[in-house]
């Protein structure tokens, strides 16, 4: 084949990928929208699941045990095997998750919660593979801050547009049925647009042992570093905003449920501002550290004020600083892929989605158990969301010092 006959298959190809990539952006837009959109219809969950709102909590909680453990799977899915049928596959699980979901049984809901999880795993390693397989190395920060600004856009619509729907008389049940529809349709686009790539068995050891990429990875201490750090950045905007956040301002601030929808949903929607904007400042920079602490920061000074001086500022424009500056919370997936390898990319992003929301799975239930139980008993409601917003304060706070190979 001539070098101009190569340059063009190359071109497209690449093209296939940012193709599949837009694709897979939108799968990522729907399962934030699955992952947050329960949040704003606790009460209609428990009524057709005839459960308490813990029970319910329960159950929405375990989305995010097969997240982390899909993910390792999802990671070795992609490296061995390529984009073209993972992502497929997963967005297709993700269908069926939300078609038991919608069956409001305490078995389904169980299951479908689960397959949820586990098909939302491919959706951003997936997005992530194709953006690396796609653009030029310079612009993968950006790629994959824009690849989260849609996810949050789906995390605020799955709260902000939800909410008005749900209030206004639609079904639970017909909510998940659409949902489920829309994942379907995009399964079968992305198995038809996903080019198909030829891994040979001597191109490289990772293609040959299928437990060796996360030998790499997981043998670094770079990876666990920037998984923790994720992690930990990341449960105040999946255990809080995401989660319990309506209920307690409902709860404890006595805020009107519209408004508290709308409060919630700012989280997510800085990210959409605030994941490309700092992924885009971090290219710039040629670093990624002082753009990961300056956000730390000013997420810990947001949540300072709106938990102990909630009259300082409106708590609308306190959530959505917050929200900006979480984005952060995406530069050690960046971080992580620069420290292996490139041959590994699928599984660095599959190892720290593993650890970054095994820390979520952990520490969800004890705020639930803690907090969340105790939301209807609290006598001194202020003082109750105080101390939810102490538990949080602490886990952000214990972040621990990274040293990353690229700063």
């Amino acid at each position: 084949m001539s070098a101009v006959a190569s340059a063009g298959l190359d071109k497209k190809l690449k093209r296939g990928f940012i193709v599949s990539w837009v694709l897979g952006c939108v799968f990522y837009l729907l399962q934030y929208a699955i992952r947050s959109s329960p949040a704003v219809m606790i009460g209609e969950l428990s009524s057709a699941f005839n459960l308490s709102a813990f029970e319910i909590s329960s159950i929405l909680s375990a989305y995010y045990y097969t997240y982390a453990l899909a993910s390792l799977l999802a990671g070795i899915a992609y490296d061995r095997y390529g984009a073209k049928y993972p992502i497929s596959i997963g967005a297709g699980i993700l269908c069926l998750g939300c078609l038991l979901f919608s069956m409001s049984g305490s078995l389904s809901g169980y299951a479908g919660r689960l397959l949820q999880g586990a098909g939302s795993a491919f959706s951003f390693t997936g997005c992530v593979y194709l953006a690396a397989h796609g653009f030029a190395a310079k612009y993968i920060a950006t790629a994959i801050g824009f690849t989260q600004c849609m996810g949050m856009l789906g995390g605020s619509s799955g709260q902000f547009i939800t909410g008005p729907l749900i209030q206004n008389g639609l079904p639970v049940e017909t909510f998940w049925v659409i949902l489920s529809i829309a994942c379907g349709m995009i399964s079968v686009m992305l198995l038809f647009t996903t080019p198909r790539e030829v891994t040979l068995p001597e191109s490289g050891t990772a293609s040959r042992n299928v437990l060796l990429p996360y030998k790499i990875v997981l043998s670094n201490p770079q990876s666990y570093m920037s998984g923790l750090i994720s992690g930990l950045l990341f449960v105040p905007t999946t255990v809080f905003a995401m989660t319990w956040g309506i209920s307690f301002f409902i709860n404890d601030r006595g805020t009107e449920r519209s408004a508290a929808v709308i409060i919630s949903a700012m989280v997510p929607m800085g990210w959409v501002i605030g994941c490309p904007f700092l992924g885009f400042i971090s290219d710039k920079l040629g670093r990624r550290k002082p753009v990961l602490i300056g956000g730390s920061l000013v997420m810990l000074g947001c949540f300072l004020q709106i938990f102990f001086l909630p009259d300082a500022v409106p708590a609308l424009i306190s959530m959505l600083l917050f929200g900006i500056a979480s984005g952060a919370a995406m530069i050690p997936y960046t971080m992580i892929k620069e420290a292996n390898p490139d041959e590994v990319k699928g599984s660095a992003t599959g190892g720290i989605n593993f650890i970054t929301f095994g820390v979520t799975s952990c520490l969800g239930p004890v705020f639930a158990s803690y907090f969340g139980k105790t939301l209807s008993l609290a006598v001194n409601k202020e003082a109750h969301f105080q101390s939810a917003g102490m538990f949080l304060l602490s886990v952000s706070m214990n972040k621990p010092v990274v040293t990353p190979i690229s700063t």
